[in-house]
């Protein structure tokens, strides 16, 4: 993978590329959700490279993409992605969102609806107004105090076990978080505008229209707020095909990623 950079109006966003595109190459975009960085999808670079042309990145904000301004909209982080792929040629791009990753899938197929390839979503959710309540994007908004006043040592048990069920997955994300140790202020900040960001783009109510092929991954025991409730909507109100990964929690990729990287590999098969 090689390391590159873009610059933003707000900052400098760190990114990695393998492999050569062309006019009809599908390419494969990994986006991370909140807090972690393109480490989550080691075990996905590893399989789909050499394969499909592969993008990761550390989101702004997140990890090499700091320093960094916190004051953009989802819609800004989705025309930067965009931005980004026309200068590396990702022309037929496949996006792999995991969790806040899937939400920023969900808005580029929003703005750039022609140009998405395919999208998958792995223990993300729906961006629609409808299926949120007022009292969650309320709650929403108001997440930052709760990262900032939780004690570190506690908050960094909770958010590595209650993202993943193996040990492996754990580690990683345990690994990730420690970039912000020393730092909550930082760590709190960046959650509290994630959310902030993805409240307002709910409250937004566009259609977030999904009009490529599309699949849905989601952890059995995926605990992350009300994740599974919105999977088992968003399939039965659009038909999207639904995967449930067995005893894996809200980073099923690291729980089970053989059995995710199949279901994405049978997926990119099934659509060219």
């Amino acid at each position: 993978m090689t390391e590159k950079t873009f610059q933003t109006s707000c900052g400098t966003i760190h990114y990695w590329t393998e492999g050569e595109t062309n006019a009809s190459a599908v390419s494969l975009v990994f986006l991370p959700g909140l807090t972690a960085d393109h480490r989550l999808f080691e075990k996905q670079i590893e399989y789909f490279a050499g394969k499909f042309p592969v993008f990761v990145w550390d989101a702004p904000g997140h990890a090499a993409s700091w320093p960094f301004d916190l004051s953009f909209h989802l819609q800004d982080k989705a025309r930067w992605l965009d931005d980004i792929l026309q200068q590396e040629k990702f022309v037929a791009p496949v996006i792999i969102g995991q969790s806040m990753g899937g939400y920023v899938g969900q808005m580029f197929a929003q703005l750039f609806p022609e140009k998405l390839k395919g999208f998958v979503s792995i223990d993300s959710a729906p961006l629609q107004r409808e299926y949120v309540t007022a009292a969650e994007i309320w709650l929403l908004k108001r997440m930052e105090p709760v990262y900032r006043y939780y004690p570190w040592k506690s908050l960094l048990k909770t958010g590595t076990n209650g993202v993943a069920t193996s040990e492996y997955g754990r580690k990683l994300m345990h690994d990730m978080m420690m970039v912000y140790d020393g730092d909550q202020e930082h760590y709190a900040r960046l959650s509290g505008h994630g959310f902030r960001m993805l409240a307002e783009a709910m409250e937004a109510d566009l259609p977030y229209e999904i009009k490529c092929p599309a699949l849905l991954i989601c952890g059995e025991k995926d605990h992350a707020g009300s994740c599974i409730r919105y999977n088992k909507a968003w399939h039965r109100k659009t038909g999207i095909p639904i995967e449930w990964i067995k005893g894996a929690g809200h980073n099923s990729n690291t729980d089970e990623p053989d059995l995710v990287n199949h279901l994405i590999e049978t997926f990119i098969e099934r659509m060219l």
